[in-house]
């Protein structure tokens, strides 16, 4: 998508992005693009794998967009497809690029998305596609952002990881497709690139009619409009905004920085919840000792906010890894 962002009077542009490209140099390219990322004031995360490029970033308006201009300059990434929205605050603690294997781990090597994928459906059809009766509806996506919003009817697979896919669906194929002909599968994700391996691997299970949404969620919740809309709740997003809703305002769950899951306004209300210490979902799943490290961690991040520095803690509790982004 290489449409110009509109203007926003919000001062952090934030892009979240992805290509497919064969990139067989990619560790070449890491030091000139963290470099350039520092120079323009941007931050964020970067994955550079053989297969292409992923992450999101965030940053000036001039800064974002000469990071962009440089990202499509790589061998086969012209068409990098970029969602932009906006911040009030910085989202990010610090500007990563890191070198994988996958930039977005599906775990299965003979997947390659630059071969065969699904059939991709423009936001505004596919509140049409997922009403049809003959398609199964599946969200890809993993079962913590699942649990704040989806799409109606939409089948939850209720995995931890992007990688939890594959099996899923094997073990419950007979179940999804039937006997019979098999239906439309329409799958969605964050971005869109989660669906590139998903419809990839269906196609390669021998599914013909796979189709997914074009730029993700996060696109259809900027285009179409909330009255037309079959979103239900928010959507969950992998920097310190936590969710954004319909127009990619941003959201009301918080995050916790003990467990990494969202919290909506009513377990922030909990007196299980303690900022930066647990949440309703971890409580359980903490010591009393863990729980006073984080509270000291707290404790120190606040000290430097207010000196108006940044507190390895916080970088740390943010780096920590989260599959499926985007």
């Amino acid at each position: 998508m290489n449409h110009t962002p509109a203007p926003t009077n919000q001062p952090y542009r934030v892009a979240a992005l992805y290509c497919f490209a064969p990139l067989p140099d990619f560790a070449d390219y890491k030091p000139p693009l963290e470099a350039l990322c520092r120079s323009q004031g941007v931050r964020g995360t970067l994955l550079l794998a053989h297969e292409g490029i992923n992450g999101t970033i965030a940053g000036p308006e001039a800064g974002i967009a000469e990071v962009v201009e440089h990202l499509r300059a790589l061998p086969g990434c012209g068409g990098l497809d970029v969602k932009y929205s906006a911040a009030a605050t910085m989202p990010f603690h610090r500007m990563k690029v890191r070198l994988k294997r996958e930039i977005v781990t599906m775990g299965q090597p003979d997947i390659d998305p630059l071969a065969v994928v699904g059939t991709y459906v423009e936001p505004q059809d596919w509140n049409a596609l997922i009403s049809d009766p003959g398609t199964i509806v599946i969200d890809t996506r993993n079962d913590y952002e699942v649990a704040i919003g989806t799409f109606a009817g939409a089948i939850d697979p209720e995995t931890p990881t992007f990688r939890d896919f594959p099996e899923w669906f094997r073990a419950r194929r007979k179940d999804l497709l039937g006997d019979g002909p098999p239906p439309k599968v329409a799958m969605f994700c964050t971005g869109g690139i989660r669906c590139e391996k998903s419809t990839a691997f269906l196609k390669a299970e021998g599914i013909d009619e796979v189709f997914h949404l074009k730029g993700g969620i996060l696109k259809y919740l900027e285009t179409v409009p909330q009255a037309e809309s079959l979103w239900q709740g928010e959507c969950f997003v992998f920097d310190q905004r936590v969710s954004v809703g319909h127009g990619l305002v941003q959201g009301s769950h918080a995050l916790c920085h003990a467990c990494r899951r969202p919290v909506n306004e009513t377990d922030q209300a909990s007196p299980l919840y303690e900022e930066g210490v647990s949440c309703p979902a971890c409580h359980h799943e903490r010591s009393d000792e863990q729980r006073e490290a984080y509270r000291e961690r707290q404790r120190q991040e606040e000290l430097a906010a207010a000196r108006g520095e940044t507190h390895v803690g916080a970088v740390l509790a943010q780096g920590r890894p989260r599959d499926g982004e985007g």
